[in-house]
């Protein structure tokens, strides 16, 4: 086991093990958790002795406001959908927890479980929310301590965490091949949630925010997913019109020829009963990316 990793919990699942962890993150000070899913084929990797096991495809999970690391491991049912595919599940925590930030905890759009993904540049939050950082750290960890293979590792998310998928993905599409997501803030520049994180964190200045939207991004971007994105979006999610904005982000793929599959489902709304509705769909879109 990697010297930086505790093991809080886990538990048999589907043939693997689910295991929830505790580290200290040097890109945010403070202690941080995150939870991952082994399939049965998946050994801890010896990075020491550079042992020669089998790696296996891993995909990471970006949850929404309000949860945090268990959020998609007990609600959404992935792990089946894992074990058959024989691939590696990692979900991290929305934010730093006890960093002390004066009201941090007060509301449920900023702060505590709403970091967004984004590195803050504004005090007191810069010294601490730097989630940005901290998944490419979690990435670097994830493939020194365990069984993956660092070629075949996809992203996805839900809601704030399906802007942060995307946003991986399209500035780091080296380390990410597969991008998926559900219910995404597709143009957090154009919504209330979005303005609200990027001037809490980011401060005014609309330029510092276009690194952190995922429709901007993509104008800017040369189609680096061949095999496409597949975005799922409920038609009775209250959030659609007002947060979500997918049209957006499907007008900036068409602009810049990037494939992608936007499936608009009626009646589904915003919760886990409509992520775990197509999760085994989004696990078969990454098999056939990272396995191919």
């Amino acid at each position: 086991m990697h010297e930086q990793l505790e093991l809080i919990s886990e538990h048999a699942c589907f043939g693997g093990v689910q295991r929830f962890y505790r580290h200290h993150s040097r890109a945010i000070g403070l202690p941080m958790r995150f939870s991952i899913f082994l399939p049965a084929a998946a050994t801890l990797a010896s990075a020491a002795t550079g042992s020669g096991e089998t790696r296996l495809p891993a995909l990471f999970y970006l949850a929404g406001l309000t949860c945090n690391e268990e959020t998609f491991m007990t609600k959404a049912g992935a792990q089946r959908y894992a074990a058959a595919a024989g691939m590696v599940l990692i979900a991290a925590d929305t934010s730093p927890r006890g960093a002390g930030v004066p009201g941090e905890a007060d509301d449920w759009e900023v702060g505590v479980a709403a970091g967004f993904y984004v590195d803050a540049t504004v005090a007191p939050w810069a010294s601490h929310y730097r989630m940005h950082s901290y998944l490419l750290e979690l990435h670097a960890l994830v493939v020194a301590s365990f069984a993956v293979d660092a070629a075949r590792i996809g992203i996805f998310g839900h809601s704030m965490g399906g802007h942060g998928a995307l946003v991986m993905a399209l500035r780091h599409p080296d380390l990410f091949r597969s991008v998926s997501a559900f219910a995404p803030i597709a143009a957090p520049s154009l919504c209330p949630w979005g303005e609200k994180a990027f001037t809490t964190y980011l401060g005014g200045d609309h330029a510092d925010w276009a690194q952190y939207d995922a429709s901007l991004l993509m104008r800017a971007a040369k189609a680096p997913f061949a095999n496409g994105i597949l975005i799922d979006q409920g038609l009775g999610d209250k959030f659609l019109r007002t947060q979500l904005r997918p049209d957006v982000f499907e007008n900036a793929c068409a602009q810049a020829g990037q494939a992608v599959t936007i499936r608009r489902h009626a009646l589904y709304d915003h919760g886990y009963y409509f992520v775990a509705s197509f999760v085994g769909e989004h696990i078969q879109f990454h098999a056939n990316n990272l396995l191919a």
